[in-house]
């Protein structure tokens, strides 16, 4: 018998998986990784004042949906962890996240002149953010998949794809403590792109590293 085939046996028989133990593991992990971010982020770009980001409704809208694709990306992450783990129904948050900022878009969209359309979408600085949220997500992605190495994941590819999702969402939630981009249709696309990197590079890097 191959190993994937004995892992799926196992797995068919396992109970559901309890990520009551590997939660506060994995949390822990992301705070170091944050940290670590954080202090990039201040070497390499600096921080805007958080007096002033904190009375911008952008600033929150931003933090907004990176929280909730964090939480997501770390509830399914601890479902998978272990044997017999299913995604469940936490990615819904990530998609209902997604759908309530494509709205927040369009609205925009609806409101905005021609003119002004392509900075609306564009903002100043696309070419760079995905790149820079996907650097900064490093570390978080490091020390979640490291955690993951501890449990028995049977679907590695997937579950380091969500371990993706949860630190390319930190690691956007960091950024947003510097970037001044204001538009929903900029994060909708541009922070979302830098997720969506972190959670295909933790699919790539599971799917090795998490193997049994």
């Amino acid at each position: 018998m191959k190993t994937g085939e004995l892992i799926a046996l196992l797995s068919n028989d396992a109970p559901a998986a309890r990520g009551g133990r590997f939660a506060p593991r994995l949390l822990a992990a992301a705070v170091i990784g944050a940290a670590v971010s954080l202090g990039v982020l201040v070497a390499w770009l600096g921080m805007r004042p958080m007096h002033e980001a904190m009375r911008s409704g952008s600033f929150w809208m931003k933090a907004g949906y990176t929280s909730l694709l964090a939480a997501s990306g770390l509830f399914v992450t601890v479902r998978l962890a272990r044997p017999g783990g299913s995604i469940g129904a936490a990615l819904w948050i990530a998609a209902a996240a997604v759908a309530w900022l494509a709205t927040m878009a369009g609205m925009e969209t609806m409101r905005t002149p021609d003119g002004g359309m392509a900075h609306l979408w564009l903002g100043w600085t696309w070419q760079v953010c995905p790149f820079r949220i996907l650097a900064l997500s490093l570390p978080v992605l490091v020390g979640a998949l490291l955690a993951l190495r501890r449990m028995a994941p049977t679907q590695p590819a997937l579950t380091g794809a969500m371990a993706g999702l949860f630190a390319g969402a930190v690691g956007a939630t960091v950024y947003g403590l510097y970037c001044r981009e204001t538009a929903a249709a900029f994060v909708v696309v541009w922070y979302s792109a830098g997720v969506a990197a972190c959670a295909a590079l933790g699919a790539a890097v599971g799917a090795r590293l998490l193997r049994w």
